[in-house]
């Protein structure tokens, strides 16, 4: 028989929750909610959900409320008019909604014990986050993210009357290259003279970084960073970093969390949140001073995709949004969906129209930034 169990806080998680968790995601992890928990991210309030099948824990996931902007993924044009409405009307279009899932990064919302079978843990889970949804008010529930390795999971969503809706690309870069020389060896020739043409540009403007791992102390000065760009961002902007958040961010994942500071001169004018989640190196957020229309973000970008050939790892993940910069880096653009329904039956059909009609998240398109692997020669095969 299948049974679960809801958990507010993550002190009363039992020990078999880390026994699952352990091969995931650092940010599915007990020391990210934990973070979470004392920081209080936006208006966020998490919920525990463990799934037992006779008394052994085979499915974990985590559950939050957060009011969130309904249209967030909205044209340029609609984004314009609800910033005028919102003058006036701070809240509009604005709702209370219960996500299943990981804020902050893209991560599959369900932990499964190896061998468990999906359906029958999606169904119970579906089952208690209508109960959540209801009893805290919130009207719309969203299962996130998934990209293609969870395509079956997300059709068991689909049968339980969940729309399914595409969210905003997430962007990698595998890793193949043993130094930065070789990944721009790798590049096509536009590509590679278009990157070099920006290093040098930072270089004339004396542009440099540093890589650090404890910057507990530097919170204060990293958000006042994070925010200037917040305020001016013309895209996705969900999460309210707070200066504890960083402080936080860094004692909890220790060697694992990173910052590179960028210097212009002997001036820090900006900075890159990093974690290094397993063989992945995950850029979080980027800050700056000055929220400068030049060459600096891009600078930035290339300086993660160079600290991750460095560090050893396989992969980067660069994020949402500023796509064109990345693609122009090689990175690719991933599809990720969610599921998303009304607690309420009645309201259901309507629901996922009406997030299609005010959301268009960019279209996948990606960039032939490295050359072509040479052709095998099978001249002497049998």
């Amino acid at each position: 028989m299948i049974d679960i169990r809801v958990f507010d806080t993550i002190a009363d998680l039992p020990a078999q929750w880390d026994e699952l968790t352990a091969d995931h995601s650092l940010m599915q992890s007990r020391q990210f909610w934990q973070l979470l928990e004392v920081v209080r991210l936006n208006d966020v309030r998490c919920r525990y959900l463990a799934v037992y099948d006779d008394h052994q824990l085979v499915a974990a996931t985590t559950s939050y409320t957060i009011t969130t902007d309904i249209a967030i993924f909205a044209p340029p044009k609609l984004r314009s008019l609800l910033k005028q409405i919102r003058r006036w009307w701070p809240g509009f279009l604005k709702l209370t909604m219960l996500e299943c899932g990981t804020p902050i990064t893209v991560n599959p919302p369900l932990m499964l014990r190896a061998g468990q079978k999906p359906e029958p843990v999606i169904r119970s889970v579906h089952s208690e986050l209508t109960r959540l949804a209801r009893t805290e008010g919130a009207w719309v529930i969203v299962a996130r993210d998934f990209e293609a390795a969870e395509e079956q999971q997300l059709r068991i969503w689909n049968h339980l009357g969940y729309h399914l809706v595409d969210n905003l690309p997430n962007t990698y870069l595998d890793i193949c290259w043993s130094s930065a020389a070789e990944y721009q060896a790798a590049m096509k020739s536009y590509y590679r003279s278009k990157l070099r043409r920006m290093l040098k540009k930072n270089a004339l403007r004396h542009t440099h970084h540093e890589l650090i791992d404890d910057f507990e102390a530097m919170s204060e000065a990293l958000c006042r960073q994070w925010r200037a760009v917040s305020l001016n961002a013309s895209e996705y902007d969900r999460e309210e970093l707070t200066p504890e958040f960083y402080r936080q961010f860094s004692a909890s994942f220790g060697k694992a969390s990173k910052v590179l500071l960028f210097y212009r001169g002997e001036q820090w004018v900006a900075h890159a949140l990093l974690l290094i989640d397993g063989p992945c190196l995950r850029w979080l957020y980027f800050g700056r001073e000055n929220p400068d229309n030049d060459d600096l973000y891009i600078y930035a970008a290339y300086t993660v995709v160079e600290t991750a050939i460095t560090l050893g790892l396989e992969s980067v993940e660069g994020g949402l949004t500023t796509y064109g910069i990345k693609k122009d880096l090689g990175m690719q653009m991933v599809l990720t969906r969610m599921a998303i329904r009304s607690p309420w039956r009645l309201l259901n059909p309507i629901t996922g129209l009406i997030y299609r009609l005010l959301n268009k998240p960019a279209r996948l398109h990606n960039y032939p930034v490295f050359k072509s692997p040479e052709p095998q020669d099978l001249s002497n095969n049998n």
